[in-house]
């Protein structure tokens, strides 16, 4: 099995286009991809410290709003956190909009795939509608300029990040035999710790236990963030001495440094070498992924300190990533953004959409199919079988999307025969060449394309 530039495009890129050549060889895409991110500097999306409304700003208009009722400012109060809650739908639907629009236009698709491989890996939920336009610069500030690197860097950008510590409440753990902790009464909360071990960094059967998970959470304590300082080493919080973690000692000090030397250490250990590796074959190649393409990359992370570059090409150099099954499924997202790609839809008639348009075309379908935009249900992100999002509701979410959007996005459908081979391929089933040539209507064809197995599977 050698590389296909079809299944370069589709399983680890964002789809054909009918503008936009696929890959030519596995190489072009690596260098691609160790290049400058183009499609971030096109379509910016600004990180978590620029972003406005920032949580600061937030939380002095709800205390301004609460100190205000029934008095003569309570209209004025209120008439604030509308605007305000104008403004994070504002800057919510732009993130969304950009995050589609590059997957739609990207030269380069398989950065697009790492980014939202990485994010769902390190998944960051934003608590309530105050925290929700959040997540997409915590993407940009912590996922996407790692995607190409080393391993341990994204994981101590992940973890230092406020939306992480806001998610994971590692903003209320507290060593027990700190001066703050034997103060407060409080003590430990293991939620970042927890899931560091068993969803981010050694994964389940990976050999921690809980005490490894309570010694995590011991050395995690000190870092904490708050609106108005940001992110902060607090040592009077921090428990003291030291702490061993899957056998290793690490230092007494009481100092990020500490928290800053186990992360580099536990992200290159061999354990979280095959997780990593694993977890990268699943969610491209197939859920029951060729043993020897897992070790392949486990080895290309171990030997090269975690550089995700040459996992990446590790993945891609094998031949068990170029087999002709199609064993995945694209997600809802990746679904939307293949079928505009294959459209030829340009940024610019993406980006302008209105809240109405955007709803219609983008959010309710994206929830009717299961995949509310950046809202997974907990911290192990998406669902990876296609059991998960072959479901009727998902299925009839999908159809409903095929019939009605697409004209949204173009000024003329395709010849729907035409469009079977920029969507699928030259190898599209013959089946489905005659059923696009026997639709009804331009509209009634390109659905049929669209939510066909062909299209579906990658």
């Amino acid at each position: 099995m050698t590389f296909d530039p079809i299944i370069a495009a589709t399983r680890f890129g964002t789809g054909l286009s009918p503008v936009i050549e696929p890959p030519w060889d596995a190489e072009s895409m690596l260098g691609k991809l160790g290049g400058p991110d183009q499609a971030a500097a096109l379509m910016p999306i600004a990180g978590f410290e620029v972003t406005t409304p920032t949580l600061a700003f937030i939380g002095a208009l709800n205390k301004a709003d609460r100190e205000a009722r029934g008095t003569d400012g309570e209209a004025a109060a209120k008439e604030a956190i509308r605007q305000k809650n104008r403004e994070l739908s504002d800057v919510s639907r732009h993130n969304t909009l950009s995050t589609l629009a590059r997957c739609v236009t990207a030269q380069d698709g398989l950065r697009e795939r790492l980014t939202l491989f990485w994010a769902d890996h390190f998944t960051v939920i934003g608590r309530g509608f105050n925290q929700r336009h959040l997540v997409t610069p915590y993407i940009a500030d912590a996922i996407r300029p790692h995607v190409a690197g080393r391993f341990a860097d994204m994981v101590k950008a992940v973890v230092m990040h406020p939306m992480m510590l806001l998610y994971l409440e590692q903003t209320r753990s507290l060593g027990p035999s700190s001066p703050q902790g034997l103060k407060s009464g409080r003590g430990l909360n293991e939620n970042l710790a927890r899931e560091l071990l068993e969803l981010h960094l050694i994964g389940v059967g990976g050999g921690y236990d809980q005490t490894d998970v309570t010694q995590m959470a011991e050395l995690l304590t000190g870092l904490s963030y708050n609106a108005v300082h940001g992110v902060t080493y607090r040592a009077q919080q921090a428990e003291p001495g030291a702490e061993v973690v899957m056998g290793r000692r690490y230092s007494a000090d009481s100092a990020l440094a500490t928290i800053t030397s186990a992360l580099e250490d536990i992200a290159i250990r061999p354990e979280t070498a095959a997780h990593i590796s694993r977890k990268l074959a699943v969610h491209f190649v197939s859920d029951t992924p060729d043993p020897d393409l897992i070790a392949g990359m486990s080895r290309a992370f171990v030997d090269s300190g975690g550089d995700l570059l040459a996992v990446t090409g590790a993945m891609l150099q094998h031949p068990a990533a170029w087999s002709p099954v199609r064993a995945k499924v694209r997600q809802p997202f990746t679904f939307i953004a293949a079928g505009l790609r294959a459209l030829g839809v340009r940024a610019d008639r993406i980006m302008p959409l209105g809240n109405g348009q955007f709803k219609r075309h983008l959010t309710d379908p994206l929830r009717l199919m299961g995949q509310p935009f950046e809202q997974p249900v907990g911290p192990d992100g998406w669902a990876e079988e296609p059991a998960a999002w072959i479901t009727p509701q998902g299925l009839a979410g999908r159809i409903s999307w095929a019939v009605a959007s697409p004209a949204e996005f173009v000024d003329t459908l395709p010849d729907p025969r035409k469009f079977v081979q920029t969507a699928v391929g030259p190898t599209a089933p013959p089946e489905l060449i005659f059923a696009a040539d026997a639709a009804e209507s331009l509209a009634d064809g390109v659905a049929l394309v669209l939510t066909s197995p062909a299209f579906q599977r990658i």
